[in-house]
């Protein structure tokens, strides 16, 4: 009797070290990078909170916005340099897009834009590219939810003041080719994420205007969209399903993650919610765009 007890006792401290272990090896969410719109609509007129409409031109942003929300041109913050789509402008030139929206060092920002957030995760990342991002957050469902719930909308311009913003440049969180092409030689010791649709990835179909199919050799697929409930209703997966989705990219807590796509558009998002989910992740900006031009080695896979 006393041997099966001290048995189980044994047994009961190892399981719990055990889920101990498994719950170590779980990187710790970072909730506060993502808001509701109910917590929008409660927070709207806080002193200090600053909302950014991330917009490819200006006509989308004056048809309608949040009450509110200062403009970001897509354009201001994602150039074409080399031939080489959506790369990031000189960092002083990006400090000056932000501050004249009014972002200083002490705002709470809150980030949506076009195309289901893809570009407020591009702006999101620019800013932690910056050093900015610690008080920075995506609208959980965007304007497209904000609409579907009827809640109030404006035509108005708002007079905004230019903030003072000092940056903390973040370069190691921005990859290139030659850092990718490192990392690709060792795929057992970082996640490379492709974030573009799967079809992309296995090399069925051709990105836009790039010549070569498949994807870079050991990356795992996680189209961007497909973290997303619906285009209906596109707010983030629950966290469980955001999280299996990560381990089957190959994901894993503690070793380097690398998102790309096709021109850093998409990866965007993939290196987004990454980081809401814990992970530290980089992003290849150039991507399969400025891979495939300098005719590095793809593979072409079956369908995950």
């Amino acid at each position: 009797m006393l041997i099966r007890s001290i048995a189980l006792a044994v047994l009961s401290m190892v399981a719990s070290r055990l889920l101990t272990a498994q719950a170590d090896a779980i990187p710790k969410l970072r909730p506060e990078m993502l808001v509701t719109t109910a917590w929008l609509a409660e927070h709207l007129n806080d002193p200090g909170l600053v909302v950014l409409c991330i917009t490819s031109t200006a006509e989308s942003y004056s048809r309608v916005h949040i009450p509110g929300a200062r403009q970001i041109k897509l354009g201001d913050i994602a150039v074409t340099r080399d031939g080489i789509p959506n790369e990031l402008p000189p960092v002083e030139e990006l400090r000056k897009v932000f501050a004249a929206a009014g972002v200083s060092n002490s705002s709470r920002v809150v980030i949506y834009g076009e195309r289901f957030n893809l570009f407020a995760a591009r702006a999101y990342f620019t800013l932690d590219y910056l050093g900015v991002a610690d008080r920075a957050a995506l609208l959980d469902g965007g304007i497209e939810k904000w609409t579907a719930e009827h809640r109030p909308l404006s035509t108005e311009t708002p007079k905004v003041k230019p903030a003072a913003l000092t940056i903390s440049l973040r370069p190691g969180i921005l990859v290139d080719t030659a850092a990718m092409r490192d990392l690709a030689k060792k795929p057992e010791a970082v996640a490379l994420i492709d974030a573009r649709p799967t079809k992309e990835f296995t090399g069925e179909q051709l990105s836009e205007d790039v010549t070569k199919a498949g994807h870079i050799p050991g990356a795992g697929s996680l189209f961007w969209m497909d973290m997303l409930v619906s285009r209906e209703n596109p707010v983030l997966k629950p966290e469980a399903e955001l999280r299996r989705m990560y381990a089957q990219a190959h994901a894993t807590a503690g070793q380097p993650l690398v998102t790309y796509c096709r021109t850093g558009m998409q990866a965007a998002f993939d290196y987004f919610v990454a980081k809401y989910l814990g992970y530290d992740p980089s992003m290849y900006d150039a991507s399969f765009f400025e891979w495939s031009l300098k005719d590095l080695p793809v593979e072409v896979s079956a369908k995950q």
